[in-house]
């Protein structure tokens, strides 16, 4: 068990598992994605309090093929705004600013994909994925500058840097 007696006064959300990313949208609201075990990568607004299942609940399986209780069977857990199987490995969050090279996506989320080996367009209430981009390279993170320069960083032995800009 996790966060029983005094210490539970000081935790801020429970059930978590592997979060790679952590971003605060526009409007102070405060996300996060997590790799899920053999499917079930998830997409979470996070809220003071809630419990978001992990390791009761998941839309995977075990490493071993061992099915997981879904969300959907445990509603006293904060199910995922969006989930992803077969996984995308997320990694790296942000929120498009408006003042971007890609202004159309202001508000919306983007996360890398190391399985999924590009990039994904997250709609910025986090319902809807809006765009998956196969770039054939593991995304181990997605920035942006001060100018609104989009940029991601490949995981690989060469470690490639790219921008990207609009066409």
């Amino acid at each position: 068990a996790f966060a029983r007696g005094p210490t539970r006064a000081e935790t801020w959300s429970t059930g978590h598992r592997n979060a790679y990313g952590l971003a605060f949208a526009p409007d102070g609201r405060l996300w996060s994605h997590e790799m899920g075990p053999r499917g079930g990568d998830e997409l979470n607004l996070i809220e003071a309090g809630r419990n978001y299942g992990w390791p009761e609940v998941s839309n995977g399986s075990q490493y071993s093929g061992i099915p997981i209780p879904d969300h959907a069977t445990r509603p006293e857990f904060a199910a995922p705004h969006l989930w992803w199987g077969p996984v995308i490995a997320p990694a790296g969050l942000v929120f498009v600013p408006r003042q971007s090279d890609f202004p159309d996506w202001a508000g919306d989320m983007l996360i890398g994909a190391l399985a999924g080996q590009g990039l994904v367009r997250v709609a910025g209430d986090g319902r809807d994925q809006i765009a998956r981009w196969d770039l054939g390279l593991r995304v181990r993170d997605v920035a942006i500058d001060a100018a609104g320069a989009i940029w991601i960083i490949e995981d690989s032995d060469a470690g490639g840097l790219y921008r990207l800009v609009p066409r």
